[in-house]
């Protein structure tokens, strides 16, 4: 079991990043043979990117429901995440390609990601009672303490004084 910090914390990132959400949702849970292979594949990138840092992934979690699967990742940069996801001897671009080949659009089991450009400190964010999560786990873990005391002040808008406690 993860340790809880019995503390306010934010997480520190200095410079650009991104935030890529990529997800999964079978529709059609009784067609095995179209969904599992795509629910395979993810893991095998998160394995190398995990063995490859130099590719730009900074941290990914896993979120499973019922019929969605999400994996939140932060990478260093846009460029990195492209060039990952272009690159024909790295693990994404052949699963891309056997999904479209195999599924494409015939509604079995569905796609989608979406990517936000973050610019340096351009994020805020707050963690109490937590495990290492999110953010903080693609960067660093702080105290919220000071001018990081608020959100405004974690945005670099106050000194964080304007805290609002009710």
């Amino acid at each position: 079991m993860p340790k809880i910090i019995p503390a306010r914390m934010t997480a520190q990132l200095d410079g650009d990043f991104v935030v890529f959400l990529i997800g999964m949702r079978v529709n059609k849970w009784w067609k095995f043979w179209a969904w599992l292979p795509v629910a395979r594949a993810m893991p095998k990138m998160l394995i190398e990117l995990a063995k490859r840092p130099e590719l730009g992934l900074l941290h990914a979690r896993s979120v499973f429901g019922l019929r969605n699967f999400l994996v939140i990742q932060y990478w260093r940069s846009f460029e990195q995440l492209h060039a990952y996801a272009t690159d024909g001897s790295l693990e994404h671009l052949p699963a891309w390609r056997d999904f479209n080949r195999r599924i494409a659009s015939n509604g079995d089991v569905g796609i989608w990601h979406e990517t936000y450009l973050v610019k340096d400190g351009g994020h805020e964010s707050v963690y109490n009672n937590m495990p290492l999560w999110g953010l903080a786990a693609a960067g660093a873990l702080v105290p919220a303490e000071g001018s990081r005391k608020s959100a405004k002040g974690r945005l670099r808008q106050t000194d964080g004084a304007d805290l609002v406690v009710g």
